[in-house]
């Protein structure tokens, strides 16, 4: 039975409960005895244009509340959309699929682009608003009982707090209504219509702006203010218009919807790329950067101050601008003659990204870093260093309460913006490139690093050889399969899974009992081998999912000296980090 469907029968606050994951009692507790003081903490920060903006951080136990609610009411909608075969392209704030960059495509080469801004839009999504959709919207049409949890969940001071994870998804539910009205008007008008939360556009190619839309003050040709029908659509949908952010761009000037540059193409400011260049290369030779953020003053009034900057911060900074590239890149691939040609291109651009990655996760890496060849392969060996954390303890600790605490990183790569920017997408021959990459980096990084080991995990059979030659070149040494160990240059070091002869190769699998390797599922046995009969053998995945989900009664003792290898590394590099003179020492 769908969650909708499940939604609109519950009738009680347990059968809510139960569809958010919640114990009643727990669910009952944060609604209604829980001191209302202890549920949100409050604090304001400055905003981009002037003032503060308060925001209502949940605590925990709500925020988790409040998360779920939100996936249930994503899931309902997408069900109702997909019933009413219904895509909708207005709203691009806070939805799957959709982004400031799907809002920012449907204005690009226009004429005109209108921006207006609604007041205090979450505030004035009140508890009655939002209690009143669940009981009267068609597609939900919810028990009273029910509508009055879920409200209860999402508001606090009467209103939708901002910093809530439901606030978003229930902003658009409420929002739908206006957002109809006003694509009547925009298509009434020859404009296209979209919204990003509070942030509402118009554009057109027409000579002249539609009026009813927007017009031009009678005591300025060059100021605008908002046009009747539009005043009246958004007031009669219950919000209000910030006169303070209502502006018309034209075509021959710069011309920004939701951040993104929309002249030709949808694109980042320059000056935006520019800044965060700076920041990198700042990075890479201080260790540091600085970042200018509104911080209040004595009196309150936000005042642009210098601060020092995460890199977590700056990786979003990255992120922003390469999914603007990479969707900018998608629109020119189309034609499939072109699509190495725009790989390349993508590639070149993400040059800095990716110098940005090995900084990060390499080269600046608080703990001990692993690498595999594939997801399957962390799988295994996450679970292989927990099971015998107590005896790796440099690889995890086993805390007091029972629970395993890693002491290093394995590295999230196949199937990951991370992996896909590094060139990390799995196999041996990702690795050699890598290796060669990220010795070329370490030269370019001047900042202090290199504290803990970077160790590469690798298959000791014939797809290695590649990786070995190219480590022979870089190091001028002799390396050969059966070393348990080799340093390849800074913090970087490569390890192959062990050799018991007469065996010449070995894989990561071969680490597991006989148990394990021989396992039946379904009638059918295990094979690495990717091109295997899949009506006779299960592959990797299929294998890794078993072991995650029995890894309590496996035995992983033949991970030992895979596990020994991997200390190694990090010991052998511990070492070497202590013989280096500290800062200013001679």
């Amino acid at each position: 039975m769908s969650q909708l469907t499940l939604l609109k029968a519950a009738s009680t606050l347990a059968e809510v409960a139960t569809l958010l994951d919640f114990k009643p009692s727990a669910l009952a507790f944060i609604l209604y005895k829980k001191p209302p003081l202890t549920k949100y903490t409050t604090f304001a920060v400055p905003k981009r244009g002037g003032g503060l903006r308060t925001i209502n951080a949940p605590s925990p136990e709500l925020r988790l509340l409040q998360r779920r609610l939100s996936d249930l009411l994503q899931n309902c909608l997408d069900e109702i959309n997909r019933k009413r075969k219904f895509k909708d392209e207005l709203a691009h704030g806070f939805k799957r699929n959709r982004s400031i960059i799907s809002n920012a495509v449907k204005h690009k080469r226009r004429r005109y682009v209108f921006n207006i801004d609604l007041q205090d839009f979450f505030p004035t999504i009140n508890r009655g608003r939002v209690r009143g959709l669940f009981i009267k919207d068609a597609n939900f049409l919810l028990h009273q009982k029910v509508a009055t949890v879920l409200a209860q969940i999402a508001c606090t001071d009467d209103g939708l707090p901002q910093g809530a994870p439901c606030s978003p998804v229930i902003s658009n539910l409420v929002g739908h209504i206006l957002d109809i009205r006003l694509c009547k008007l925009a298509s009434a008008n020859g404009c296209s219509y979209s919204r990003y939360a509070d942030d509402i556009t118009f554009s057109t190619n027409k000579p002249n702006f539609p009026p009813s839309i927007a017009r031009r003050s009678a005591g300025d040709a060059h100021k605008w203010e908002v046009g009747d029908q539009l005043a009246e659509a958004v007031v009669s949908a219950g919000f209000t218009i910030n006169p303070l952010k209502t502006r018309m761009q034209y075509q021959g000037t710069r011309q920004v919807v939701t951040g993104l540059v929309v002249n030709r193409k949808v694109n980042v400011r320059t000056e935006y790329r520019r800044i965060v260049r700076a920041m990198a290369n700042r990075l890479f030779n201080t260790g540091k950067y600085q970042r200018l953020r509104m911080v209040p003053n004595a009196q309150g009034v936000p005042m642009p101050v210098m601060v020092d900057g995460t890199m977590a911060q700056l990786q979003g900074m990255f992120g922003h601008i390469n999914a603007v590239d990479i969707h900018n890149s998608e629109i020119v691939a189309k034609d499939e003659s072109r699509k190495q040609q725009v790989k390349a291109a993508l590639r070149s651009k993400e040059r800095l990204y990716r110098r940005f990655l090995m900084f990060k996760d390499f080269y600046a890496a608080s703990v001990p870093v692993l690498v595999c060849e594939g997801k399957t392969d962390n799988v295994y060996l996450q679970c292989a260093i927990k099971s015998l954390a107590a005896v790796y303890p440099k690889l995890a600790t086993v805390l007091p309460n029972g629970q395993i605490s890693l002491n290093v990183r394995i590295l999230k790569t196949v199937n990951t913006s991370t992996g896909r920017v590094l060139q990390l997408d799995g196999g041996a021959s990702f690795l050699d490139a890598f290796i060669r990459a990220y010795c070329d980096e370490l030269k370019k990084f001047k900042s202090p690093g290199m504290s803990s080991a970077a160790v590469l995990i690798v298959d000791n059979d014939s797809a290695c050889e590649p990786i070995l030659a190219t480590i022979r070149k870089l190091t001028k040494n002799k390396v050969e399969r059966m070393d348990i160990l080799v340093h390849v240059a800074g913090n970087l070091y490569v390890t192959l899974t062990p050799l018991n002869p007469p065996a010449t190769e070995s894989k990561i699998e071969d680490c597991f009992t006989q148990d394990i390797q021989n396992l039946k599922l379904g009638g059918k046995t295990f094979s690495p081998d990717n091109k295997a009969d899949s009506s006779k053998h299960f592959g990797k995945h299929i294998l890794s999912e078993y072991v995650k989900d029995n890894a309590a009664k496996i035995d992983f003792s033949g991970f030992g000296e895979l596990l020994n290898r991997i200390t190694a590394a990090v010991e052998a590099h511990e070492t070497k980090q202590a013989a280096v003179p500290a800062p200013g020492v001679p």
